[in-house]
């Protein structure tokens, strides 16, 4: 079994994990001195989001230069540290590749302005000429994700497309430059020892020949994100299998891992279960980002159909499970209660794959609301301030201390890259530290209880005990049974025809009964 497989992967963002300089801003040596959190955990892997330099347009996925190092987050050397520590742990270490879009502040698109209509220059970006009469019109109906048009009119009147904010242009794959500009950067970065790629917006690189218009119904229906013209088109595969290639056989650097063992995960929004093995075969992505499960409410029946649709493999590759990201409500608030959340944790890391956590998720971070004034996310200016983003989940760690900015920073505690909320004191790593019934310590305890009892094989489905119709789940992986109790009454251990004895709850047990939102391992 190769180590991606069954991984547990911890989302790092940078500029919100943990600051050295006092500055207000995460960065690489505060991500460095703070390793140990993460290895402590029991995680196998970090990922880490873009820390290259950028105008955060877009929270850094607007990238100006996919080589280098944001200054205010450190240098190169940095990241050699940050990695060389990664490695001492035992981490391996997953980086962003950005590939749909750069930065406008990026060399190429300021070439690409200052060439004209038909140049080379241009032809690494898509740019069109208007409808209408004088071109007035954008190219086509196409919405960006943040809200509006997805084009933007430049000062010699051709137009240029974008499916996040208009600070990101996208790059037209047909390019050669662009092809070969990409396959540098992953050499760059594997030269450095990084174990793998997490592959941003894997699914819209390509845009349909002629750039069609989407018609109605564009960005509503998430199972119809493959008959959008800018999405799962088929040239992308072609493209993964030549990406595949160069990290299975591209040299190793010392003390790093073999070609074969590094690792490539798609995020790719396309739910249809068939489409999405496609980026998983065994020749292209190891893994894919399982959105479902993400997105699946608090009910049984919904949850068992994903795990059913996702295991076995369709495609092979491993399965993915994660509860949250940084582009995603954090689950306490989204499922509606802290329980929930726990309950979901051991669902999430009972189940054979890899799971991905987001930091701060293994403290039961709320999602925090942040002030208007405050607010970066691009959303919330595009959506004429209907939309407040997702700067909630992007809000600094909480380390220690009574107060803002709870060991964060050595800075004031205003100077945070987004405002830490009042009352998050019983939230930090260290107040959680020594208590036994804190979502802290049940992540670590799932984390050690999952590695010595190793599904043997990652990519089959779970024996269920429970019936399809059942109000709670209950499935083996290796040693270990989970029970979950998704309804409100509890329920009777001699409903559930399982052996054995609980190791681990998310909630205090009842007597013979698990309650409602709450799960339970049975050794």
């Amino acid at each position: 079994m190769s180590w991606w497989q069954d991984t547990v992967c911890y989302e790092l963002y940078p500029r919100a994990f943990a600051d050295s300089d006092g500055d207000g801003t995460g960065d690489l040596a505060g991500a460095t001195a703070r390793l140990g959190h993460i290895a402590e955990l029991g995680a196998d892997a970090v990922w880490i989001t873009p820390f290259y330099p950028s105008p955060l347009a877009d929270g850094g996925y607007d990238i100006a230069d996919h080589t280098g190092v944001a200054p205010d987050l450190g240098t190169p050397e940095d990241f050699d540290r940050l990695t060389s520590r990664a490695h001492e742990l035992g981490l391996k270490l997953i980086v962003d590749l950005v590939p749909n879009h750069t930065s406008d502040r990026h060399p190429w698109f300021r070439e690409a302005l200052a060439a004209g209509p038909g140049s080379a220059e241009r032809a690494r970006y898509l740019f069109r000429a208007g409808r209408g009469p004088s071109g007035q019109l954008p190219p086509n109906d196409w919405q960006s994700a943040f809200g509006g048009p997805a084009w933007t009119r430049v000062a010699d009147g051709e137009w240029y497309c974008h499916l996040h904010a208009p600070e990101q242009p996208d790059l037209n794959w047909r390019s050669p430059d662009v092809r070969s500009g990409f396959a540098d950067v992953l050499r760059y970065w594997l030269d450095r020892g990084v174990d793998g790629f997490r592959v941003d917006v894997a699914h819209a690189l390509f845009k349909a020949e002629g750039l069609p218009d989407a018609g109605p119904g564009q960005h509503r229906d998430p199972l119809r994100n493959h008959l959008m013209p800018y999405y799962d088109q088929e040239e992308l595969h072609p493209l993964y299998r030549e990406w595949r290639t160069l990290l299975d056989t591209h040299p190793a650097p010392p003390g790093a891992v073999p070609p074969r063992d590094r690792v490539m995960v798609a995020e790719a929004a396309v739910f249809d279960p068939a489409r999405l093995a496609r980026y998983i075969r065994p020749d292209e992505m190891h893994q894919a980002f399982n959105f479902a499960f993400l997105e699946a409410r608090w009910d049984a029946k919904e949850l068992r159909d994903v795990i059913d649709a996702s295991l076995p493999s369709p495609g092979g590759g491993a399965v993915t499970w994660l509860l949250s990201s940084h582009d995603a409500v954090r689950p306490v608030t989204r499922l509606g209660s802290a329980a929930r959340a726990r309950a979901a944790a051991l669902l999430m890391l009972a189940l054979p794959g890899a799971a991905y956590l987001y930091q701060g998720e293994e403290l039961g971070l709320p999602q925090a609301a942040v002030p208007d004034d405050r607010l970066r996310d691009p959303l919330w200016e595009r959506s004429g301030h209907t939309e407040r983003g997702r700067d909630g989940s992007r809000v600094p760690l909480p380390w220690s201390g009574d107060s803002a900015p709870y060991g964060f920073t050595t800075g004031a505690p205003d100077s945070t890259w987004l405002p830490q909320p009042d009352g998050w004191a019983r939230y930090t790593v260290a107040a959680q530290e020594h208590d036994p019934a804190s979502t802290l310590n049940l992540y670590r305890a799932a984390l050690r209880l999952r590695r010595e009892h190793p599904a043997p094989d990652p990519t089959a489905a779970p024996h269920w005990y429970s019936a399809p119709g059942d109000p709670y789940l209950a499935f083996r992986r290796a040693g270990l049974t989970c029970v979950v109790n998704l309804g409100p009454a509890p329920l009777a251990w001699a409903e559930l025809g399982v052996t054995g004895r609980p190791v681990l709850a998310s909630g205090a047990l009842e007597g013979e009964a698990v309650p409602g939102d709450t799960a339970v391992w049975v050794v």
